[in-house]
């Protein structure tokens, strides 16, 4: 029995996603400022023009892939505000697995990644100051405003457990899983 025909369009994977993945990719690995709009048209195969409809610069292309990463966390945020019980155990503990799941599903960790390695380029660039402002968004749910600023610290510190456990332990044999359970163990003792 044949198989059915499927169009061109079908069969190319999504363009402008690819060249979002190609582009985190290379300034993951070489750094933003040292990778050129030519080096990733030539990653994907494609003429310089080819990329310029649909990025024209490699701050739109930040921007794009950052803006997906914000949209999660944005929904992360508004369910924790959602939530009647704000402050309980077993809220941060889910607040804190929701975030994790984010981070080790997609390319949530490889866009954090990029953040933590080019933090020099984009200090004061919009994409990492909303990515900043989400950040802090998350780690103030876990804390009451009055409470100490050895409890903010500790929030703030088990968030970043999750969010550097992929970077720490990158060059072990440790699998996804135990890395998540690992960074989930140190977040939560440290909002203990």
């Amino acid at each position: 029995m044949n198989e059915p025909a499927t169009s061109s369009a079908e069969a190319r994977p999504d363009t402008r996603a690819r060249i979002q993945t190609v582009a985190l990719d290379l300034f993951t690995e070489q750094g933003y400022d040292a990778t050129s709009l030519r080096e990733i048209a030539e990653s994907l195969g494609v003429t310089k023009a080819a990329l310029y409809y649909h990025f024209k610069s490699k701050e739109e292309i930040v921007d794009s892939f950052s803006a997906d990463q914000l949209v999660k966390l944005s929904r992360i945020v508004e369910w924790a505000r959602s939530q009647p019980d704000h402050r309980s155990t077993e809220f941060r503990r889910e607040l804190l697995q929701r975030y994790a799941q984010e981070l080790y599903t997609g390319r949530y960790s490889k866009v954090m990644q990029f953040f933590h390695q080019n933090q020099p380029a984009f200090k004061n660039a919009p994409a990492g100051a909303k990515m900043r402002q989400a950040m802090m968004d998350l780690i103030g749910l876990l804390v009451e405003p009055e409470s100490t600023p050895t409890a903010k610290l500790r929030a703030g510190m088990a968030v970043l457990a999750i969010n550097t456990s992929w970077f720490l332990l990158r060059d072990t044999d440790i699998s996804d899983e135990d890395l998540r359970e690992a960074a989930m163990e140190v977040a939560f003792d440290l909002l203990r």
